[in-house]
């Protein structure tokens, strides 16, 4: 039997969310980080044993805008209310929505070899127009509305499609700015940090897009004892999932995952 005494001070707590893979909607079958999945896990990590802090481990390439400005703003709206610090480390990459994330943390803790920024925007897809036409396949499209086929893969670009599409990436490359610039005043370098460069480890350290070179355990206990209690809190996977019953939509998740970290060498 354990007694316990009276009126000692228990070690702090740190609680630990863990966010890798690709950000996506909630929604979709194998559809990554988002919001509504990580909701309950981010809730209680703020709220049980009364935590010193919270660490965000980030390994992600990014993905959807919103639900990367979803999430990263319930972990600010909680770690304000509660005036509990939060501490970010990158893992692999945090890059894109994967460093918009990394800016809810009041530090962004890298290793060496960690890759981070890519504050831009991108829409990616194909062309067959040549294709179709050499197999004498015709592509015929009925639409009310003159943006109803915007970027249609089957037909040739058009520079007012082109156009549309930039207009549509400003609003949210501004916002990804303005985002880093409040949660980073102060601390970013005179420099051009906005056009999706990435950088690696120290460099992100000396633009001001990280605060150092450190690791989880051992700069937590750094910053709260060696004693420092680390809880996990991460999704839990639905029943079916556990059996791989989702396969499928699993498989294709994960293609496209990998895609996007090969933009990095990863």
């Amino acid at each position: 039997m354990k007694w316990r005494i009276p009126f000692t001070k228990k070690p702090p707590l740190v609680a630990v969310i863990r966010l890798a893979g690709r950000i996506g909607s909630g929604g979709r079958i194998g559809g990554g980080l988002n919001d509504e999945g990580l909701a309950p896990v981010i809730e209680r990590a703020f709220a049980r044993g009364k935590p010193a802090a919270v660490a965000l481990v980030i390994n992600s390439p990014g993905g959807s805008p919103v639900q990367s400005s979803l999430i990263a703003a319930r972990i600010r709206r909680l770690a304000d209310d509660k005036k509990i610090p939060v501490h970010a480390f990158v893992e692999d990459v945090a890059a894109s929505g994967g460093y918009w994330l990394a800016c809810a943390g009041d530090q962004i803790w890298v290793d060496q070899s960690s890759i981070i920024g890519s504050i831009g925007v991108i829409f990616a897809g194909f062309g067959f127009p040549d294709l179709m036409a050499r197999h004498g396949i015709e592509r015929r499209v009925h639409t009310a509305g003159r943006s109803k086929s915007l970027a249609d893969p089957f037909l040739p670009e058009k520079p007012e499609d082109v156009a549309r599409l930039k207009a549509l990436q400003e609003p949210i490359h501004a916002a990804f700015i303005a985002h880093v610039k409040a949660r980073r005043a102060g601390r970013l370098a005179d420099a051009d940090l906005f056009n999706a460069d990435v950088w690696v480890g120290e460099q992100a350290v000396r633009l001001g897009l990280a605060d150092g070179v450190a690791h989880l355990v051992p700069k937590l206990k750094v910053l709260y004892g060696d004693k420092v209690r680390l809880v996990p809190y991460g999704a839990r996977r639905s029943l079916l999932r556990r059996f791989g019953v989702n396969l499928l939509g699993g498989a294709i998740a994960e293609i496209e995952e990998r895609a996007m970290l090969a933009r990095y060498g990863l």
